[in-house]
């Protein structure tokens, strides 16, 4: 820790320098048994492959309130078969400096199912509307204070398990910010940088699960020179 404490991150090959330096016929596998133990005592966290920063491994998990787990029961008893994401925008809150006075309550499900799964919440009046534009948002918003969005989910997103509910992660959320500027108009601008830098305060966010996932959205370029250029705003990568 004191070797590595001014280094924004490093690989594994920085470590491998650092034990044969110190053990010069230490083995490779000794090396990586090391590398597995300091990750999991909380001594390293992993922020992509083959790259590190100091300090223990800290998860983002979105709210789950009552009526998510609700809605997740239905749908999960009514369409078993479909892969589900769902959570809410209020759980930006946490890194936003303007709080907005609306939020979306995004039910992420396979493209095939999403027309179902619409209807289905539409026939148990629920105020839904399914991959809308932006014409569509303005004009069918309902006035309460949260809206059902049905959305196709992307093919390999990164979802994490929040209890039985699937949940996105970090990194799927920040790319999805960065994508739809439709969704997430409140988090645009300079709102954004706030959202990237405090998610990387307070959490592990692993990059090369990001770049994958940007990837997956057609949009990895662009993805990776917002990046760069918030580079003074992210700490430790």
């Amino acid at each position: 820790m004191d070797f590595f404490k001014d280094h924004n991150s490093f690989e594994t090959k920085d470590i491998v320098m650092f034990y044969t330096h110190n053990e010069p016929q230490i083995t490779p596998t000794a090396i990586n048994w090391r590398i597995y133990y300091l990750v999991q005592s909380g001594v390293l966290r992993r922020i992509g492959r083959g790259r590190f920063v100091l300090g223990k491994t800290r998860i983002f998990v979105p709210q789950i309130t009552s009526a998510i787990k609700s809605i997740h029961k239905r749908l999960i008893k009514e369409f078993p078969y479909s892969r589900l994401c769902i959570w809410s925008t209020a759980s930006l809150n946490e890194f936003m400096i303007h709080q907005p006075g609306r939020f979306y309550v995004l039910v992420e499900v396979d493209k095939e199912s999403a027309e179902s799964v619409f209807y289905y919440l539409k026939e148990h009046k629920i105020s839904v509307l399914i991959d809308p534009t932006k014409d569509v948002l303005e004009k069918y918003l309902s006035d309460k204070k949260d809206t059902y969005i049905v959305m196709p989910l992307v093919s390999e997103a990164p979802l994490q398990k929040s209890g039985k509910i699937n949940s996105p992660t970090i990194e799927k959320i920040l790319v999805d910010i960065f994508c739809d500027d439709l969704i997430f108009a409140a988090q645009q601008g300079s709102e954004m940088r706030t959202i990237f830098r405090e998610a990387y305060n307070k959490y592990t966010v692993n990059e090369s699960r990001m770049m994958r996932y940007a990837d997956r959205r057609g949009k990895k370029d662009g993805f990776s020179t917002y990046l760069d250029a918030i580079s003074n705003y992210r700490r430790k990568i």
